[in-house]
């Protein structure tokens, strides 16, 4: 779905929009017209990650100029679902314009925690937070391995 929201084509990943979810994009639209910042509430499970992501996107792309969007979760789970709904927004967005990929890219990192992120099975064994933090950086950090001899 492709519609206007005042002068700005917002591309929509399904088939409708509810009320609350028109008003959320309005609203940060306006902020963003402002160059300011808001403050948006809404209940859990009423579309804010898509809503925000599918103006934001769609902002970006009206104006290149606007610069990068930064995006910040509290758990893992909700950035796997943001990284999706974003997946899914671009995809859709390249469809209705009859892009692929390769000729409009789109960089979307996610970042976390050594916790989530080392894959090294002494590390992945530790059960707090610091023992994780210091036992990794043992294994990456420059000066550790320098010490040691190794590259």
């Amino acid at each position: 779905m492709r519609f206007k929201l005042e002068d700005l084509d917002v591309f929509w990943p399904y088939d409708a929009v509810y009320p609350e979810q028109y008003d959320y994009m309005l609203e940060l639209k306006h902020a963003l017209d402002a160059r300011g910042g808001c403050l948006l509430e809404m209940p859990t499970g009423t579309g804010k990650t898509v809503s925000l992501l599918s103006l934001i996107t769609s902002y970006q792309y009206a104006h290149p100029e606007c610069g990068k969007l930064i995006y910040c979760t509290r758990t893992v789970p909700e950035m796997t679902k943001a990284v999706e709904e974003l997946k899914r927004v671009i995809s859709h967005r390249n469809e209705l314009l009859g892009l692929d990929a390769s000729s409009a890219p789109f960089l979307g990192v996610c970042l976390s925690a050594r916790r989530n992120m080392c894959v090294h099975p002494n590390v992945m064994e530790a059960s707090d937070r610091e023992q994780v933090d210091s036992l990794c950086r043992k294994k990456i950090a420059p000066w550790v391995r320098q010490r040691k001899g190794r590259p």
